[in-house]
C-alpha cells in the first residue's frame, strides 16, 4: 500500500482546507515545490497535487507551479483539480504528470470520460468526493443525488484506472478515515482505489492495510503529515 503526500496549492501555497471549506484554510508551506521535494526525499513513490483554485473556478489556475513540481521531482505525480477538457488533460501528460484525477467532470459529463479514457488509456483517475455516501462535485460546494458506490462501479466501466475515494465530511480533520465506506467502494470494484481523508494516527494506517488485499492500493494523506502527527518515513517502514 503506497503512502501519498498530498499537495493542495490555493493563492500558490501548499494548504489543506477543513472540510474543503474555503474559510477554513491553513497553509503549510509557501512553496509547493520545496513540498514536493521534501516528501521525495522522506521516500515518498507517489504525489497527489491539487489545483484547489481550479477546482473551485473550474479551470486551472496553478498549472505553472504543477509543471514546476513535475520537473523537481523524480517520483510520479498525479494531478487534479479544474480539469474539464482534453486540451488540459493532455497538457498535463506532455508535461509529464503520471495520470490525471477528474472529479466533476467524471460525474457530470459521462462521455467526456469515456472520451478520456480511450485517448489517454491508463492515464485517467477518477475521483470520487463524497458527504454521507453521496458525491459532492464542483470542489465539494454541491452534493449530487448519486450514490458514491453506483458512481463507482459507473466509472470502473469507462475504463478509469483507478478510483480515489474522499470522505469530506473527514478530509482535513485527522479524525479518522471512514473505514466502512472505504471498504464499501473496494469492495464494489475490481480496479485500485487510492482512501484519502481523516488519516491522523498509525492505527489509521493498519486498519487500511488489511483492505489491501482486497483492491485498496494507497491513501492519500495531508493535514497529519504536515504538522508532524504522522511520520512519513516511519509510516512507510511499517507498511513494508
Amino acid at each position: 500500500m503506497k503512502i501519498i503526500p498530498a499537495i493542495d496549492i490555493r493563492r500558490r501555497r501548499c494548504v489543506r482546507l477543513y472540510q474543503g471549506k474555503k474559510d477554513r484554510e491553513t497553509i503549510f508551506s509557501y512553496s509547493p515545490i520545496a513540498a514536493a521535494r521534501m516528501w521525495e526525499e522522506k521516500g515518498a513513490k507517489l504525489l497527489h497535487v491539487v489545483d484547489l483554485d481550479g477546482a473551485f473556478c473550474g479551470k486551472p489556475e496553478n498549472m505553472n507551479i504543477v509543471r514546476n513540481i513535475i520537473r523537481s521531482v523524480d517520483i510520479p505525480v498525479q494531478v487534479g483539480g479544474g480539469i474539464r477538457t482534453l486540451n488540459t488533460i493532455e497538457r498535463y501528460i506532455i508535461m509529464g504528470a503520471e495520470a490525471v484525477v477528474l472529479g466533476t467532470m467524471a460525474v457530470k459529463n459521462p462521455e467526456f470520460l469515456k472520451e478520456a479514457t480511450k485517448l489517454f488509456p491508463g492515464k485517467i483517475i477518477a475521483s470520487i468526493d463524497a458527504k454521507d455516501e453521496y458525491v459532492a462535485i464542483e470542489g465539494w460546494t454541491e452534493i449530487s443525488d448519486e450514490n458514491a458506490i453506483d458512481l463507482a462501479k459507473r466509472l470502473e466501466s469507462y475504463g478509469v484506472k483507478a478510483i480515489i475515494f474522499t470522505d469530506i465530511k473527514r478530509d482535513g480533520t485527522m479524525v479518522g478515515p471512514n473505514i466502512e465506506s472505504i471498504k464499501k467502494v473496494v469492495e464494489s470494484v475490481n480496479i485500485p482505489v487510492i482512501a484519502s481523508g481523516g488519516v491522523s494516527k498509525i492505527e489509521d494506517i493498519k486498519a487500511l492495510k488489511e483492505l489491501e488485499e482486497l483492491g485498496l492500493e494507497g491513501v492519500i494523506i495531508g493535514s497529519a503529515l504536515y504538522t508532524g502527527r504522522l511520520d512519513l518515513e516511519s509510516l512507510i517502514k511499517t507498511i513494508s
